[in-house]
């Protein structure tokens, strides 16, 4: 199982656990606020944006982004209520659906639209978490 912690705005990066390794950010996030996110979580590997929220991003944050090996991936999470849980867990469904699919001989693609639309994932999430399991 892989865990996204949702951060819903800028004030909740200070509150981050150190440990965090992938994030959902579901705001506009500037060049501050990503530097300061990889400031208090050293170990993060992945950070998904909404698509509108990508957009916003410069390119000098995306840059640095991946010149320390941080994945950016573009997507959303769909029925999350922040008041409920800061975590969106990828359950073991996701993983087995996929290695069903892979053992189908369907290409890394098809896989990841398929299990996109049945788990409600973006499809980059989907293929960052295929990299993951390999």
């Amino acid at each position: 199982m892989l865990k996204l912690r949702v951060v819903s705005s800028k004030r909740e990066i200070e509150d981050l656990n150190r440990n965090e390794q992938m994030i959902h950010l579901g705001f506009s996030a500037s060049n501050s606020d990503i530097f300061k996110l990889l400031q208090n979580c050293p170990r993060i590997r992945a950070i998904q944006v909404p698509a509108p929220y990508r957009k916003t991003l410069s390119r000098a944050g995306e840059l640095f982004l991946v010149m320390q090996g941080i994945e950016l991936i573009e997507g959303d999470i769909w029925a999350q209520r922040k008041d409920f849980q800061e975590y969106f867990n990828i359950d073991e469904n996701v993983f087995n659906r996929i290695e069903q699919l892979k053992l189908c001989g369907l290409d890394l693609n098809e896989i990841a639209g398929r299990v996109s639309k049945e788990a409600q994932l973006s499809p980059e999430l989907i293929r960052y978490v295929m990299k993951q399991s390999s």
